[in-house]
C-alpha cells in the first residue's frame, strides 16, 4: 500500500514539475552538415514547431560525422528533459546493420515522437547515357555487366541505400562509388565520370528541370505530383514490381524523457504537421508531410523495427559496412 502511494506521490511530482514545459529553449540535434536535406527539413520543422512549444526558442545543432551516428549518439546521451531532441531519417533503421560498433541502440535508447515527411526518390543519369526510358536503360545495364558505376552520397546515404535495393532487385553487377556527400556525387554525374544515381527529389528535382540529367523514374507505388516528374512512371509500372524507397524523417527525446514532456512534444509536432507554411516549404522539396498513424510514437516505432528488418538483410548480404 505504501509503496503504490510513494509511486503514485513521485509520479505527481514528476507531472508537477514539468508542468511548464519548455521553460527555456529547445534544442534540436540534426546528425548531418548544415544545407543538405535533413537540415532544411529540420530548420523548417523548428519554425512550425516554435509556436505550439509555447513559443520558446527552438535552436538548430549540427553534428555532422559518421553518416549521422554522432549527432544521435549525443542525443542518446543527453539529459532526458525534453531539451535535446533528435530529427534524423531512414538511418536511425539502416545504421545498426552498417555500422559494427554503433554507439547507440535506435530501439532502446530513444523515445519515439512521431514520423515528420517522406521523401520520394529517383533514378536519374549521366546527360550522354545511351537511354532514354526506364526500359531502354535497363537493357543498357544488362548489356554492360561489370562496367555500370553507380555514384552515391557516401556509405548509409539516401543515394547508397538505394542504389542498394537498385542493384538487388535487378540482380544487376554494378560498381558503387560513395563520396562525401550530394553535390561532388551529382557534379561528376553530370560531367559523365559516373553512370547512374538515385537520390531524393530534394537534390534531383532542379537538375531534372534544368535538363542537366537524365531522369527514368520515382521509387513510390505511386507517380509524383511534382510539375518536374510527374510524367515520370514509378520503378513498380516500369517492372520492377513492389519497389518502394522514401528517405522519411522523425523526432525522437533520450530515453527516460518524462511522459509529460513527450506528450507536449508530440502534441506540438501534430500541430507543426498542419502548418501551412511548413507543408508548403515540404512540397516545394518534393516531400510529403506525414498524415498517418505514424505521427504517434506508437506507430512510428513499429514502422521504424519494420525499416530494420527490412534493409538489415539486404545490407548484410552486399557486404557494405561503415567500419
Amino acid at each position: 500500500m505504501m509503496k503504490n502511494l510513494l509511486a503514485t506521490a513521485l509520479a505527481l511530482l514528476a507531472t508537477s514539475a514539468f508542468a511548464e514545459y519548455p521553460e527555456k529553449a529547445v534544442t534540436i540535434v540534426i546528425p548531418f552538415a548544415a544545407g543538405g536535406p535533413t537540415d532544411k527539413v529540420g530548420r523548417d520543422f523548428a519554425e512550425a514547431v516554435r509556436k505550439p512549444l509555447g513559443g520558446q526558442a527552438v535552436v538548430i545543432d549540427n553534428v555532422a560525422g559518421a553518416g549521422g551516428t554522432l549527432g544521435a549518439s549525443k542525443v542518446a546521451r543527453a539529459t532526458p528533459d525534453g531539451y535535446t531532441l533528435l530529427i534524423t531519417h531512414i538511418g536511425m533503421a539502416t545504421s545498426p546493420a552498417l555500422y559494427r560498433n554503433l554507439q547507440f541502440k535506435p530501439l532502446e535508447d530513444f523515445e519515439y515522437l512521431g514520423l515528420i515527411n517522406e521523401v520520394p526518390m529517383t533514378l536519374i543519369s549521366r546527360p550522354t547515357l545511351a537511354a532514354n526510358n526506364y526500359a531502354e536503360l535497363a537493357t543498357w545495364i544488362q548489356a554492360n555487366k561489370g562496367k555500370v558505376n553507380i555514384a552515391n552520397a557516401g556509405l548509409g546515404s539516401a543515394s547508397h541505400m538505394c542504389g542498394m535495393l537498385l542493384q538487388s532487385t535487378l540482380k544487376a553487377d554494378m560498381t558503387p562509388v560513395p563520396y562525401k556527400g550530394t553535390a561532388p556525387a551529382m557534379n561528376d554525374l553530370l560531367g559523365g565520370q559516373v553512370d547512374i544515381m538515385c537520390d531524393q527529389t530534394t537534390n534531383t528535382t532542379g537538375q531534372i528541370e534544368a535538363k542537366k540529367v537524365k531522369a527514368f523514374a520515382v521509387t513510390t507505388p505511386k507517380r509524383l505530383n511534382i510539375p518536374a516528374l510527374a510524367a515520370l512512371p514509378t520503378l513498380d509500372e516500369a517492372g520492377l514490381k513492389g519497389f518502394n524507397v522514401t528517405i522519411w524523417h522523425a523526432l525522437y527525446a533520450p530515453k527516460g524523457t518524462p511522459k509529460a514532456v513527450l506528450d507536449k512534444i508530440n502534441a506540438a509536432l501534430k500541430v507543426a504537421l498542419k502548418d501551412g507554411t511548413f507543408i508548403k516549404n515540404e512540397e516545394s522539396l518534393g516531400a510529403v508531410v506525414a498524415v498517418d498513424a505514424r505521427i504517434n510514437p506508437v506507430d512510428h516505432k513499429k514502422f521504424v523495427e519494420a525499416e530494420i528488418n527490412r534493409w538489415t538483410p539486404l545490407i548484410k548480404a552486399n557486404g557494405q559496412y561503415a567500419d
